[in-house]
Parts: structure tokens; sequence; C-alpha cells
């Protein structure tokens, strides 16, 4: 970024490079995105008490910036743990419509990802990318908290990536 500073000081402009901050509006709100994530708690089977566990003194998923909500529309992101039945399915897609832009959504779990030990059932979805677009998949059955607050972090790579190149990650 050009600035004409050529008044200053050489004292002043050794100030002003320590304490001034320049950066692509894009990128700070990235960064300010990624670092208050409002997930909502969509817990469908057994993931959902690992899920919980994160919020526990041991793990404390609060200290990294994110905070459960239970409405769509404070959450910006959908943490889905656990079986998707398809009498869910069009529940979790109408939910997804409720959230406000930008939104993400992390797939918890064997069962969520690929319908797990499930898969061969006519009542349960096989994966919940056939209903609303994922943006990170955590394996497991069921995961635990520490790999949830990887896939967390993970998910906030992702929105700072996206913000300081402009292309979408798929």
């Amino acid at each position: 970024m050009d600035l004409n500073l050529e008044y200053l000081s050489k004292e002043e402009m050794e100030e002003v490079k320590r304490n001034v901050l320049f950066g692509k509006l894009e990128e700070v709100k990235g960064w300010a995105r990624s670092a208050s994530l409002w997930p909502m708690t969509f817990g469908l089977a057994c993931c959902a008490i690992e899920m919980m566990g994160t919020s526990s003194a041991h793990y404390d998923i609060e200290r990294f910036g994110t905070f459960y909500r239970n409405s769509p529309r404070q959450s910006d992101v959908m943490i889905v743990s656990g079986t998707v039945t398809k009498k869910m399915a069009p529940t979790v897609r109408r939910l997804y419509d409720q959230m406000a832009e930008p939104k993400w959504v992390v797939a918890m779990g064997s069962c969520a990802t690929a319908g797990g030990p499930y898969v061969n059932s006519y009542s349960v979805v096989k994966g919940v990318d056939q209903i609303v677009p994922v943006d990170v998949y955590i394996p497991g059955c069921p995961p635990n908290p520490a790999a949830l607050i990887y896939g967390i972090n993970k998910l906030k790579e992702k929105i700072r990536y996206e913000a300081k190149t402009g292309k979408k990650v798929i």
C-alpha cells in the first residue's frame, strides 16, 4: 500500500511502521470472521455428546472464540454431528437456509460424513453433503472433542485463506 508519508521525520516514520497495521479489508474481515465463529449445535446422535464435551472445562472451545448458539439466525457455522435420516434431511436444509451469509458446515463423525454403519439402511442419508455443502469433514465414530477443535481450527484457516486469495476452497 502506497502512502505519501514524505512529510514525516525519520523517527516519526519508524513510529508509524511499528504501530500502524496495513491490510486489505477482505483480509481483515476474514480474520474477524475466523476469530469469532458461532456454531449452531445440531446434534443428531452419539457424536453430539462429544460435541458437548468441547464446552467442558477440559477442552473449553470458547477460549478459541467459538460460542455455541441455538438459533440459525445467530449462527454462521452448522455442526452436523450424527446420523442424518431422510426424515430429518428437510429440517437440516431449512435450518441451513435460515442462516445468514457467510455460512459454513462441519460434518462431524462417520455418520454425518458418509452414513456410518447405517450406510445400507433405506432411511439414512449417505452423508450430509447430499443436503448442504460441507466445508470440513471430521472422521471418527465418534470423533473426540480434540478432533472437533482441530476441525474448527481448519475451518478458521480456510476462512482466512479464502479471504486472502479470493478463491473458494472446495
